[in-house]
């Protein structure tokens, strides 16, 4: 949105892929029109002094944020059902217990460097690093 200028023409295939809420797409629309740039939804020109262009603007915007709660609500039900059959986890951590104290053991004994660590267990540096971050918490 930066680089429009007046005169240009600013394409967005669906509204809620411009904002998030319709007071979003609004300000965005009023901006966009304060700077003399068109705003073309889905191939249709935006017209924000034509009171039909307001009315379908509005419209569309409201069935896009209203697509957005609804899957949401069902993103938090499915999330709530999971974690009541016991199937809502997270991500596994990369190492065991057992690796875990393996790992911090020989940090202690200071005869491996990070990146030696990560190799001999089979992860990433980031890993380590977060392990020992673990340890000092």
């Amino acid at each position: 949105m930066a680089a429009c200028r007046a005169g240009d023409t600013l394409v967005v295939t669906k509204l809620d892929r411009l904002a998030r809420s319709l007071s979003d797409a609004r300000d965005i629309a009023d901006e966009l029109t304060a700077k003399g740039v068109v705003l073309s939804l889905g191939g249709n020109s935006h017209d924000p002094t034509d009171p039909v262009g307001r009315l379908l603007f509005n419209v569309l915007g409201m069935v896009a944020e209203f697509e957005a709660d609804l899957i949401r609500a069902r993103t938090r039900e499915g999330m709530a059902v999971a974690k009541a059959k016991g199937r809502l986890k997270g991500k596994q951590p990369k190492l065991s217990k057992a690796q875990r104290k393996h790992l911090l053991k020989l940090h202690e004994a200071g005869e491996h460097t990070q990146a030696e660590l990560a190799e001999l267990f089979g992860v990433s540096r980031t890993t380590v690093y977060r392990e020992l971050q673990r340890r000092a918490i």
